[in-house]
């Protein structure tokens, strides 16, 4: 299998237009653009299906068939993307904090990219869910950065980095990292827990996101569908029928799966007809 990526057919489906130079700038929009197009979503782990990282394969999900994936799959892709494009990029592993009190440790789970751009080394992560990047931040930098939707800042504690999100005046912590890198071995071993253990989060909720243009966020989680603007307000509308999601994985997410396809998950709590 080859690593190389069909250029034309990935910047096809991100809907992406601009310059293929190793710049800021095509970082940036690179970014936007995928995060506003290629949903964050753990669909097949739901349905039973093996997640496959070999090059091929994420190409042919993402790309070809128009699905998308979570971190392994999104930055994998990116990763492979930005590499041909002649940046110089190395993956990184993180543990996912959002929505996690700082005494609970999660596992190292999580796969982002330090992309080094004239000597200067930035984050990239089009893979956290509805947190997921769509402008790079400094890496070497603490304090508030801007990006093109809610700000960001990376603060450093107990040799601890944490990537934090500020909606309205508080701060959430995202990831926690150390900047170690993530080769292919330790990204199989945390893929296949990530959507085969039990216990496994990816196992028990369904989850889709994307980024909007307006600065704002779409998040399907179960059977509510979130809405959130740039300041962190927002509004949820519940999900009553199994019909009605799938509409909405098409409608909002692109997403398209046959008539009558469940998705196992104990979270899924129809009411009843």
């Amino acid at each position: 299998m080859t690593d190389a990526v069909d250029l034309d057919a990935y910047v096809a489906r991100i809907g992406y237009a601009g310059p293929r130079t190793p710049t800021l700038e095509t970082l940036n929009d690179v970014l936007t653009a995928h995060v506003q197009s290629v949903p964050f979503e753990n669909l097949d782990v739901l349905l039973g299906r093996r997640i496959s990282l070999e090059p091929a394969a994420i190409q042919r999900k993402i790309i070809g068939e128009r699905r998308g994936g979570y971190c392994f799959e999104q930055n994998g892709l990116l990763l492979l993307v930005l590499t041909q494009l002649g940046f110089a990029v190395t993956p990184l592993s993180a543990r996912v904090r959002y929505q996690r009190p700082r005494d609970y440790t999660p596992a190292r789970t999580h796969l982002f990219l330090r992309v080094v751009i004239d000597g200067v080394p930035w984050v990239a992560d089009a893979g956290v869910g509805g947190l997921s990047l769509t402008s790079a931040i400094r890496f070497d930098v603490e304090g508030e950065q801007a990006t093109r939707h809610e700000p960001r800042r990376l603060i450093v504690e107990d040799g601890r980095v944490f990537h934090q999100a500020r909606f309205g005046t508080e701060w959430h912590d995202v990831l926690e990292f150390s900047g170690e890198a993530m080769p292919p071995i330790d990204r199989e071993l945390a893929n296949w827990y990530t959507s085969t253990h039990p216990q496994s989060h990816f196992k028990s909720r369904l989850l889709a996101a994307r980024a909007l243009p307006d600065g704002g966020r779409l998040t399907l989680v179960n059977r509510e569908l979130s809405t959130r603007r740039r300041t962190g307000e927002g509004d949820t509308r519940v999900l009553r029928t199994p019909e009605e999601l799938l509409d909405v994985l098409a409608v909002e997410f692109g997403l398209h799966f046959p008539a009558g396809t469940v998705f196992p998950c104990p979270a899924l709590d129809w009411p009843e007809p």
